[in-house]
């Protein structure tokens, strides 16, 4: 059993920044693919990133340039770094770790990009 903690959303304006992290709990966390998928209302959710625990990313083509996913084994943390954000970045983050779907899923964290 994992439980993970997202923190960092917010609300920010278009062209602006934020930064997630999500917490594992658990001693074999470099053993997971961790990833940040989110949820628009009304929509299915989606991914945006993964990293494996070599290091090895995936990003949405939306999200290619301007978000980067890093992760830090020692502290059991993988985090999303948000640039350039525009109001269709808007949705709930879910971190997301599995070794198969569906894996195990955070809380959500709101990010809404509004001026």
């Amino acid at each position: 059993q994992v439980q993970l903690v997202e923190s960092g959303g917010g609300l920010v304006q278009p062209g602006g920044s934020l930064r997630l992290s999500c917490v594992a709990s658990g001693s074999m966390f470099r053993i997971y693919i961790m990833g940040w998928y989110r949820q628009a209302p009304g929509k299915q959710r989606e991914l945006v990133a993964t990293i494996s625990g070599g290091g090895s990313t995936n990003y949405a083509d939306s999200v290619k340039g301007r978000f980067t996913i890093s992760r830090d084994n020692a502290k059991n943390t993988v985090a999303l770094q948000m640039h350039s954000l525009k109001p269709e970045d808007t949705a709930v983050y879910y971190c997301n770790a599995r070794t198969a779907a569906p894996g195990y899923w955070g809380q959500g964290t709101q990010v809404t990009v509004s001026s």
